[in-house]
């Protein structure tokens, strides 16, 4: 999760994280650790630094006091917690890319304290490559004693232990480009170059009216701060079940960056933030052509099987204590209607264009059975 997430409270050792701010809006703090992880080094340090963005940028170089490093399959690890949407991101692109063998995939569980997330659902608690017991341990490796939230997504060196980067919109962009050399064959291509002008903004859009809007209205402080932030939630909701009325994907036939990033807040929406976050003026079932292209997605190889429900419902009903002091997790809403006909095929467009779905997930990815539709309970 962003800083936000990873919970601040007076003591260190507490579990109870804090999460509102009695009185005011939600803010998300959006300063992470910038270095890139990239092809070309030393051409990438030429380049102009990039504008202030929170979703990333193309086509520039690093930030002040950034640094590049250089791709090297199996050097690094993507720590990457199910519950989280931002991490959620990252491995729904390392997937559809066949980015698997270059880079390694570690999991921590769906709660943390106020320290960090815990890779306690690994044996012995401690993650099998890495060897640490908490992220937070990464992160200090690099920087002892670093001051802001322990966040997921976070790349690791795994030679040295230490965190590379956590600018998670800047990882799924850089994987599209920078790994390009490591791509599968038939990989699909996430930032088409025709149709970048227009992706930006609606991305852009999407991160701070959807993605972000959710959290602004669960973790408000204020009736008013709430109201406002309902407001431009569901006004950014309808403006997109109108655009997707017409065309099947976000930008036209094909699946994009953007549609990555709406998902996972999508797959969130009726399982925690309809309820927890409050944003219950409907479900997104109620939505014909938001929940039809969800289903699209979620049935698309690559977008669903990442989906941990019961992880998700964990992370958010029993980690912010502030917004739901018993730490009661719903049972339900029921999921098997992830996997009803969606119909978009009347639109036209085919999700990987001239590519290929990826291959099943491996073994040891695989979401647990009984934790996703698609991995039904024995």
């Amino acid at each position: 999760m962003p800083n936000t997430e990873s919970a601040t409270a007076a003591d260190e050792h507490s579990t109870r994280g804090s999460y509102v701010t009695s009185g005011s809006e939600f803010t998300r703090d959006t300063n992470y650790i910038e270095d890139r992880i990239v092809a070309d080094p030393e051409a990438v340090r030429a380049l102009p630094a990039p504008p202030a963005s929170k979703i990333g940028s193309l086509g520039y170089g690093l930030s002040e006091g950034a640094q590049a490093w250089p791709v090297e399959p199996g050097r690094y690890r993507l720590v990457a917690a199910n519950a989280c949407p931002w991490a959620n991101r990252t491995v729904i692109v390392r997937r559809l890319l066949g980015l698997e063998d270059a880079i390694s995939l570690g999991r921590p569980g769906p709660t943390h304290d106020a320290r960090s997330w815990t890779f306690d659902l690994d044996p012995d608690g401690r993650d099998p490559v890495l060897g640490t017991e908490r992220l937070q341990e990464n992160y200090f490796k690099r920087f002892p004693g670093y001051p802001r939230g322990i966040t997921v997504p976070a790349i690791v060196d795994i030679p040295s232990g230490g965190v590379v980067t956590n600018d998670y919109p800047q990882i799924t962009l850089d994987f599209s480009t920078q790994w390009r050399e490591f791509h599968r064959e038939g990989a699909p291509d996430l930032l088409p170059e025709g149709e970048l002008e227009e992706m930006w903004p609606v991305i852009e859009r999407i991160f701070t009216e959807v993605n972000n809007g959710v959290y602004r209205c669960g973790f408000a402080g204020s009736q008013e701060s709430y109201d406002a932030a309902y407001a431009r939630l569901w006004e950014a909701l309808d403006w997109l079940e109108e655009r997707l009325a017409t065309r099947r994907y976000l930008m036209g036939g094909t699946i994009t960056e953007a549609d990555v990033r709406l998902f996972t807040t999508l797959a969130r929406f009726d399982p925690v933030y309809h309820g927890h976050f409050k944003t219950n003026r409907n479900k997104l079932a109620e939505m014909e052509h938001l929940w039809a292209y969800a289903r699209d997605l979620f049935q698309t190889p690559g977008f669903g099987d990442t989906i941990d429900f019961v992880q998700i419902k964990q992370h958010y009903y029993i980690t912010h204590e502030d917004v739901n002091p018993t730490r009661i997790v719903p049972a339900g809403p029921e999921l098997g209607d992830w996997l009803d006909p969606h119909g978009r095929d009347r639109l036209g467009g085919s999700p990987f264009g001239d590519g290929t779905p990826p291959e099943p997930v491996r073994e040891h990815e695989r979401i647990a059975a009984g934790h996703n539709p698609l991995y039904p309970a024995n």
